[in-house]
């Protein structure tokens, strides 16, 4: 079995070589991509939220919320419980929330087009192909984040009261770790290859 080998402007590159820098790339998109969020929409969570929860909780909510992925919010009371989804961007007052819908698409562009330009895709098949790992590193991070974003509390005043709010899982890494990197990543990966051939 052959190595293929791809031209990068250190010399060739082969493809596992440029598989790992697009799975690393993709950890970078989604920890710019959470910072991207953080900057916009971190000094709400902190209004909103207080104490009650962690910043880096509240932010993380509305950056799925931004791959389109609701949160889903349990309570009970004593014997009595329900759940629901809820998407904290559509919720916001913030005047910039509806930015953060285009953070994860333009941070995957971005991949895209840096890695194709990195490696000297030199065909938009080539592109694609650069542009697609991303979505290893990607999906690795928002379906540990969903993990780790969870918050639940509980109040015993004779009846227990619990709540939890957590991104959900599976829309998490199908949709926001998956899809979205599969989808923009080589679009910006073949838009660098058309863009510089001009």
């Amino acid at each position: 079995m052959s190595s293929q080998l791809i031209t990068s402007e250190e010399g060739p590159v082969s493809r596992g070589s440029s598989v790992a820098a697009s799975a690393g790339l993709g950890v970078f998109a989604a920890a710019l991509g959470y910072l991207v969020t953080y900057l916009l929409i971190g000094s709400e969570v902190r209004e909103v939220a207080g104490d009650d929860v962690a910043t880096w909780k509240g932010v993380a909510w509305y950056f799925y919320s931004a791959h389109l992925v609701d949160l889903e919010v349990s309570s009970s009371f004593g014997p009595f419980g329900g759940t629901g989804t809820v998407n904290l961007i559509a919720e916001s007052s913030a005047a910039n929330a509806d930015l953060l819908y285009v953070v994860p698409p333009l941070v995957l562009l971005g991949a895209g087009a840096l890695l194709s330009l990195r490696l000297n895709a030199t065909d938009f098949g080539e592109a694609v192909a650069i542009g697609a790992p991303v979505t290893i590193g990607y999906a690795v991070v928002m379906g540990l984040g969903a993990l780790v974003a969870e918050s639940s509390g509980t109040l015993s005043a004779g009846i227990g009261i619990s709540e939890s709010i957590t991104p959900a899982t599976v829309p998490a890494v199908l949709l926001g770790g998956i899809l979205y990197p599969l989808v923009f990543a080589p679009i910006g990966a073949a838009l660098a290859l058309l863009f510089a051939d001009r």
